[in-house]
C-alpha cells in the first residue's frame, strides 16, 4: 500500500528541512521598489517627527527650570520665616534642607543664592540641556523674573 499525498505531506511538515525547503521553492515576497517606498515613508516619517521630539525635551527642561525658580522661593521664605524675616545667610544648601527636592539635577539644576541680605535675594535655575538659566531677583518684595539666554527657548524678550 502507498502512502497517500495527506499522509506525505503530514510527514514532511514534521520535519524542518522538509519546510525550509518547500519555503524556498516559493516566489512570493516583497519586491526591491517595495522594500525602498516603505524605508523612504519611514525616513520621511522620521525627519518630521525627530526635531519635533527633540524641541519639546528642551522645553520641558525649561518648563522644569522655571518650576525649580518657584520651589527656591517658596523656601527662601520658609528660611526668612526661621530667621526673624531674614533672609541673610541663605545658601543652596540650607534651602536643599528645607525642601529636598531642589537636590534632583535631572532636568535643572539650583544655583547659589547670592545677594541675600535682611530683604532682597536673587536665586537662578539652569535647565539641563538647553543651558537656559532663569533668574528671580527679590528686592524689598518686589519680585523681577529675567532669563538668559533672551529670545531662545522659555525666554521671550529677557522675562518668562
Amino acid at each position: 500500500m502507498t502512502a497517500s499525498p495527506m499522509d506525505r505531506l503530514s510527514v514532511e511538515s514534521s520535519h524542518p528541512i522538509a519546510w525550509l525547503q518547500r519555503a524556498t521553492r516559493r516566489q512570493d515576497g516583497f519586491t526591491l521598489v517595495e522594500i525602498l517606498v516603505v524605508v523612504l515613508i519611514i525616513g520621511i516619517l522620521a525627519a518630521i517627527a525627530i526635531p519635533s521630539f527633540l524641541g519639546q525635551t528642551a522645553r520641558a527642561n525649561d518648563a522644569s527650570a522655571k518650576t525649580q525658580v518657584g520651589t527656591l522661593q517658596t523656601a527662601m521664605k520658609e528660611f526668612a520665616m526661621d530667621n526673624s524675616g531674614s533672609y541673610k545667610g541663605a545658601t543652596l544648601a540650607k534651602l536643599e534642607a528645607i525642601e529636598p527636592t531642589l537636590k534632583d539635577e535631572t532636568t535643572a539644576v539650583a544655583k547659589e543664592v547670592t545677594g541675600a541680605n535682611t530683604t532682597d535675594f536673587e536665586i537662578e535655575s539652569e535647565a539641563v540641556g538647553s543651558n537656559d538659566v532663569y533668574k528671580l531677583t527679590s528686592s524689598n518684595g518686589e519680585v523681577t523674573r529675567s532669563c538668559t539666554p533672551v529670545d531662545a527657548g522659555g525666554c521671550k524678550g529677557g522675562s518668562w
